[in-house]
């Protein structure tokens, strides 16, 4: 076993490497990795089935709600396996969705029977004028809840506002979920983002980075998001460190976005060279290293990463492990440690994913050998390594040979829903389970939301419109229950003309304290409100949605005279039709909040004016 081989290794260069055995009480329980396939799915009606387990495809992501209910998002392996979702009930994984699979998809946890999944987007839809294909790649969303897919999220391909391809999502609570990705179309500056606030799903990007964000994690009352450096990206500030972390805060919370200043996180190192007969002092530049892998426990975020080709780096990057806990970031692994993550991992440098390991200060890595940017091979052994907050370091290659299974793969991504229990997948769907005898097999989990088989996902944006094949049905001159603001409709049998009252109506506003906002308004029928203060198109201020019975009602928001906002979105659905009257019954046409209109006063040299406007109706 490679352990054996890098102890060995580490005795004569006097490094502080440990083998497994010696890392951790759970090894005196017995705790080791295994496979533990589940079995295909059954074959159709006719069709004679295999109980041989085979590879699940390409495994995007593997997440816990608990340790007896996990779920794994996978684009299936061509044949036996369609694209999907698989779930965990403490005893085996069975297939749980064929809808809603994704190519490198994420699974994202916003409740204990409430989950999202990064997909891939259906097929369909035409090629652009150029004749591109339209991307499908992990560019839609899926929302799971009691059992089946409740909402599909997805826009038409070449639009300017196209969701891009999403790499991760975090949320705080059922209703305040974020999902993130690539860099944003030229010439936009930023990066692409999506908030869920329990109601609809808008675009809310970071601004002024173009950086692919590739991770989040929730920690310490914030998300986390840790982003790929990379030449070329578009900023609106070049700054010799960019920071490679930003936090978002709950919907609220002021700021909503803050970066971290890369000096607080102890990355990078130097090195004395000599170069025509001189000293010179490299500094690691800061694209030599990859995206910074999150995982949380035990009172700490840990972040792992590897080097990553840069022409342009004098000097290469290294693993490199760091941790956060009160406050304070500390260097685990890397170029100012001793050993370094050099000389730890001089060929097994590939970090593809961290796990902070629960009831403990140690924290497992999935790693892989250098390739030049080549896929895994298929024949590659998952290589697993151990870590403690003091450096101490073990491997561990998988399988062992007494499993007799052969090679499965690379390791992908590894996570840990309690102590001594561990999951791994690798590059070829196969999944290995770290846990000694106690752990192996749990109490089950018979919650119905997670024993059925989930075949139907909602319509959305991203469908492709069929044209019908015949005519539509003659409806001219019937009313219909769609909301229509202020228009002007006749009776049927009538020649009166009606019109449907607004929504809203005597709407005032007033600042209390240079502060407090404050909205007085009165609702014709029940309906959801709330208020979103933005400034340039970010959010600044929100109310909580609420519903709110027919009658006058008030709202009041919170400023910050720092972040003074250039837009209120008065955010509304109703939950009743509207009831019409004759014209001549509202002189005055009462309409509801037009977009422009003066709301807030401008005060000299301080504050810009204002704007109200009602836009963006939650559905």
């Amino acid at each position: 076993m490679r352990s054996r081989t890098l102890i060995v290794v580490a005795a004569l260069l006097g490094l502080s490497v440990a083998p497994a055995s010696s890392m951790g009480a759970d090894t005196e329980l017995g705790a080791s990795w295994a496979l533990e396939q589940p079995a295909p799915p059954a074959a159709p009606a006719g069709v004679v089935g295999s109980s041989t387990p085979i590879g699940l495809g390409a495994i995007g992501d593997i997440e816990f709600w608990s340790p007896n209910r996990g779920v794994l998002i996978t684009s299936g392996n061509g044949s036996t396996i369609p694209a999907g979702v698989w779930a965990y009930d403490g005893q085996r994984w069975h297939e749980l969705s064929t809808v809603c699979g994704g190519s490198s998809g994420r699974v994202v946890w916003a409740g204990p029977e409430e989950f999202w999944t990064i997909s891939d987007g259906r097929p369909g839809q035409a090629s652009d004028a150029l004749g591109d294909l339209p991307p499908l790649a992990n560019d839609t969303l899926c929302h799971f809840a009691g059992g089946q897919v409740v909402a599909s999220y997805a826009t038409p391909a070449f639009e300017p506002d196209s969701y891009q391809e999403m790499h991760a999502g975090a949320c705080f609570s059922p209703s305040d979920c974020w999902f993130a990705g690539a860099p944003l179309p030229t010439p936009q500056i930023g990066a692409f983002q999506l908030h869920y606030n329990g109601h609809e799903v808008v675009a809310e990007p970071y601004p002024g980075e173009g950086h692919t964000v590739v991770e989040m994690q929730r920690f310490d009352g914030h998300l986390y998001e840790s982003v790929a450096l990379a030449h070329g990206d578009r900023v609106e500030n070049e700054v010799p460190e960019p920071p490679v972390l930003h936090t978002i805060s709950p919907e609220g919370t002021l700021p909503l976005f803050q970066p971290i200043p890369t000096p607080e996180i102890p990355l990078y190192g130097v090195e004395e060279v000599k170069r025509h007969g001189h000293s010179e002092v490299l500094e690691e530049y800061p694209e030599a290293l990859g995206p910074l892998h999150l995982s949380a426990g035990e009172g700490a975020l840990w972040a792992a990463a590897g080097p990553q080709k840069d022409k342009a780096s004098p000097l290469p990057g290294q693993v490199t492990v760091v941790r956060l806990s009160g406050g304070a970031w500390q260097e685990v692994l890397g170029p100012k440690t001793s050993p370094s993550g050099e000389e730890v991992f001089p060929e097994a440098n590939v970090v593809n994913s961290i796990a902070a390991e629960p009831g403990s200060q140690e924290a497992w890595l999935a790693l892989d050998y250098e390739r030049d940017g080549a896929q895994p091979s298929p024949d590659a052994h998952a290589l697993v390594a151990r870590i403690s907050t003091e450096g101490r370091v073990a491997e561990e290659e998988l399988p062992t040979s007494t499993e007799g299974n052969g090679p499965k793969g690379a390791a992908a991504k590894v996570v840990c829903p309690a102590a001594q229990d561990c999951w791994l997948t690798t590059s070829q769907g196969w999944l290995f389970h770290y846990a000694n005898a106690a752990n192996r097999h749990l109490a089950q989990d018979t919650d119905p939301a997670f024993a059925g088989l989930i075949t139907y996902r909602p319509p959305d944006r991203g469908l492709p419109v069929v044209p019908p094949a015949e005519p539509p049905e003659d409806t001219s001159g019937e009313l219909t229950e769609a909301i229509s603001y202020g228009k002007e409709i006749a009776a049927s049998g009538s020649q009166e003309q009606r019109e449907y009252l607004p929504l809203l109506s005597h709407v005032t506003t007033r600042l209390l304290d240079h502060r407090l906002l404050e909205l007085r308004f009165h609702l014709t029928v029940a309906a959801r409100m709330r208020l979103v203060a933005k400034r340039r198109g970010s959010v600044v201020a929100s109310t909580q949605s609420q519903t709110l019975r027919a009658g006058s009602h008030r709202l009041a928001l919170t400023l910050d005279p720092k972040r003074w906002p250039t837009k209120i979105e008065v955010k509304s659905h109703a939950l009743a039709a509207l009831p019409t009257v004759p014209v001549h019954h509202n002189p005055n046409h009462e309409e509801t909040i037009s977009t422009g209109a003066a709301f807030l006063p401008h005060l000299p040299g301080l504050w810009p004016a204002t704007t109200l406007s009602q836009t963006g109706l939650l559905p």
